[in-house]
């Protein structure tokens, strides 16, 4: 690949140098600059998720729409649950459904409630790329599935030839942010036609600093 580890290190290093103190942890960020690349046509946009090896290196806020059993294994695991009746009061309130869109980073929800779900917050859920993960109705081990989602990342190409990704936290070790800048990157190139010869430039910045460029 056109980038190695070495260079993506180097710029997470450098990124991190540069970054001003802050009274909180930034998160390192990804910019991954694309050419000749025509948005028009819908087949060239895409959605992806892409697990990052070592992790987010924060919190992830997971909340899970559903009733009965999936109810139950969420509250279990301390996730914080919507019920189908709350989904109800959705529809009669929409700054309350574009809150809760914004609050969490990942929904799950039983399929059963997915006609609701499309109804009342598809419109506030659909552009932050934030649809739920479907998980049937009878399922009481949610944990595999909120374990993978605690070290996901969801990126898009939508209208502009570039793609943003959050890779970790300033307090992550460089090597581990690079190798997670890696392995998106790598999803990246698998949805491009002609691969790395349609990456024009990438950047690597924390929240609040200046972006450094990846050499090649």
């Amino acid at each position: 690949m056109a980038f190695e580890r070495q260079k993506l290190v180097e710029a997470v290093k450098e990124a991190k140098a540069r970054a001003k103190p802050r009274n909180f942890t930034q998160t390192v960020e990804m910019a991954v600059n694309l050419r000749d690349i025509d948005l028009k046509k819908p087949e060239n946009r895409f959605k992806l998720e892409v697990l990052l090896p070592h992790g987010r290196g924060k919190e992830v806020n997971i909340a899970v729409i559903a009733d009965g059993a999936v109810a139950e294994a969420a509250k279990k695991l301390g996730l914080d649950v919507i019920s189908g009746e709350d989904l109800e009061k959705l529809k009669e309130s929409p700054r309350e459904a574009r809150k809760l869109a914004k609050k969490y980073d990942f929904f799950m929800a039983a399929a059963p409630l997915m006609p609701k779900i499309g109804r009342y917050l598809g419109r506030y859920l659909g552009p932050r790329n934030k649809m739920p993960q479907v998980v049937p109705p009878t399922m009481t081990n949610l944990e595999p599935i909120v374990n993978r989602l605690k070290k996901t990342v969801r990126v898009q190409l939508k209208n502009n030839p570039v793609v943003h990704a959050p890779i970790g936290t300033e307090d992550m070790e460089d090597e581990k942010l690079a190798e997670n800048a890696e392995a998106v990157l790598h999803a990246i190139l698998n949805k491009l036609e002609r691969g790395e010869n349609q990456v024009k430039s990438v950047y690597i910045k924390t929240t609040m600093g200046p972006a450094v460029k990846v050499e090649r």
